[in-house]
């Protein structure tokens, strides 16, 4: 039934402005859950562990620093109107394609393991066969792009999922009853601090596709130019917030186990955790959270590794659409054929992820400060440059870090 008062339509600003927020907060939750893919439980735990409430100070600190990183990323791709490789083409010829390579390449070994996620994901929940649990949730993000209006449905999904980790997350938190007053202290205070820890956490956030993925939705949803500045750095700030605010909740739900004395062994850590605290429910809702981790994971992943091959005026939605299924395909078929991705593999994506960070924001902070041409007359903040190539010099640490496994294997 419809009422004989028919509403008043909005006016059309009303409704741009509706239309960005509903944008940004896709583009926000789609960099959040890109991060938050199974390798980031499986680190937040092993290292909660470890380092016990000292692990508060390495996680304040690796926020500080990817916000400092991600500012940088999302303004000068959200101003430019234009994606990572091709500005890195700009710079120099064929630097964003070699850009794009190292994405693509890391990006398809890392997809199927987060199919792989996906499926020890509906194994927790269902008791279902993990390769076909990771088949059924490839299916499902295949479904999402295939809907008549993809975008929307993937804004929709990844929010949804996004709270839903944390809702679950906050709850097992809640129940393991952490000691908060030692945590905090220790944001301030640490009884230890752990570098590896913290250079570790900055390249799980935003290493690889992570840290372009909420650039790019932004672009392709047409909020750029620097009018939208403020609704960038908003975006940008806040996509780092939410995946610091699930890595908090998950280390005070892991710690608060671990702080009653419980040994959660040497396996599947976080699944025992949330099992101690929660009993069958906690098992069942840690299922959840890793599959809803993963299977945002496919998502985030293969939407930004197509982006760097394709072109966000150029390229059909239809064409788009065909590369993104047959990234999942590939990487399912993949797990199915092997499993979850062989170490050596991880080895070298691992190291692909980790050149391309310091390659990449190099050439947008070089875009920032020399090609001024490239950002409509926009001028940059000095205090922006000045905190983004510091945190650069982090990310050539980590090149390094990501390098020398691969090195190991030949030596």
């Amino acid at each position: 039934m419809t009422s004989s008062h028919e509403p008043t339509p909005a006016p059309a600003s009303g409704r741009m402005a509706a239309s960005t927020r509903s944008t940004l907060l896709g583009a926000m939750f789609l960099m959040a859950t890109s991060a938050i893919g199974p390798g980031f439980i499986t680190q937040t735990t092993a290292f909660t562990v470890q380092l016990g409430a000292a692990f508060a100070f390495a996680i304040a600190v690796s926020i500080v620093i990817d916000i400092a990183l991600q500012l940088n990323v999302w303004r000068v791709i959200g101003v430019s109107g234009r994606r990572a490789q091709e500005l890195g083409n700009l710079v120099a010829p064929g630097l964003g394609w070699a850009m794009a390579a190292l994405l693509v390449l890391g990006g398809l070994v890392f997809n199927i393991g987060n199919v792989s996620g996906a499926g020890l994901g509906t194994d927790a929940m269902f008791g279902l066969d993990p390769k076909i649990g990771g088949a059924l949730s490839a299916l499902v993000a295949i479904g999402v792009f295939v809907t008549k209006r993809a975008g929307v449905a993937v804004d929709r999904i990844v929010v949804a999922l996004g709270l839903l980790m944390i809702g679950l997350t906050t709850w097992i938190a809640v129940t393991s009853g952490p000691p908060i007053g030692r945590v905090l202290r220790n944001v301030v205070l640490p009884e230890q601090v752990d570098f590896l820890a913290i250079t570790t956490l900055v390249g799980g956030t935003i290493g690889g596709y992570i840290v372009y993925a909420g650039a790019h939705r932004l672009l392709d949803s047409g909020v750029t130019g620097p009018a939208h500045v403020r609704d960038i750095t908003r975006g940008s700030v806040t996509g780092i917030v939410i995946t610091g605010i699930m890595r908090v909740v998950l280390f005070l739900a892991i710690l608060g186990v671990v702080a009653g004395g419980a040994d959660l062994g040497t396996e599947n850590q976080a699944a025992t955790a949330f099992g101690q605290a929660a009993g069958e429910f906690g098992l069942r809702a840690f299922g959840v959270v890793l599959w809803a981790a993963s299977i945002t994971s496919i998502i985030g992943a293969s939407y930004t590794s197509i982006t760097f091959v394709t072109s966000s005026t150029r390229t059909s939605d239809r064409a788009r659409t065909l590369l993104v299924v047959t990234f999942i395909a590939v990487t399912t078929l993949a797990f199915l054929l092997v499993g979850a991705a062989p170490t050596t593999l991880l080895v070298f994506a691992g190291a692909f992820n980790g050149l391309l960070l310091p390659i990449g924001i190099a050439v947008l902070l070089w875009v920032a400060t020399r090609r001024a041409d490239l950002l409509g007359g926009y001028r940059y903040p000095r205090w922006l440059l000045a905190i983004g190539w510091a945190a650069w010099l982090l990310t050539v640490y980590l090149a390094v870090n990501s390098v020398r496994p691969v090195i190991a294997l030949f030596s």
